[in-house]
């Protein structure tokens, strides 16, 4: 059976939640802005702004997904 990694990057959506796994690390957060060439990101638990490229510095490890909240 094939495992599933969630959803594309061109599936998000300004103003949607979602769960980011990677590297045994879960992230919860809610897109705020798409730029030209990154994602802007608010933590739901802490609200500290981010970008995706953040999360995804080190590479995507094999656990890597997103998904919708």
């Amino acid at each position: 059976m094939a495992k599933s990694h969630g959803i594309a990057y061109n599936s998000l959506r300004a103003g949607k939640k979602y769960r980011l796994i990677n590297y045994g690390e879960s992230f919860e957060f809610t897109l705020v802005d798409i730029g030209s060439s990154d994602f802007q990101l608010k933590d739901l638990h802490t609200l500290e702004v981010y970008h995706l490229s953040d999360l995804t510095r080190y590479g995507k490890g094999e656990d890597f997904c997103i998904w919708e909240i």
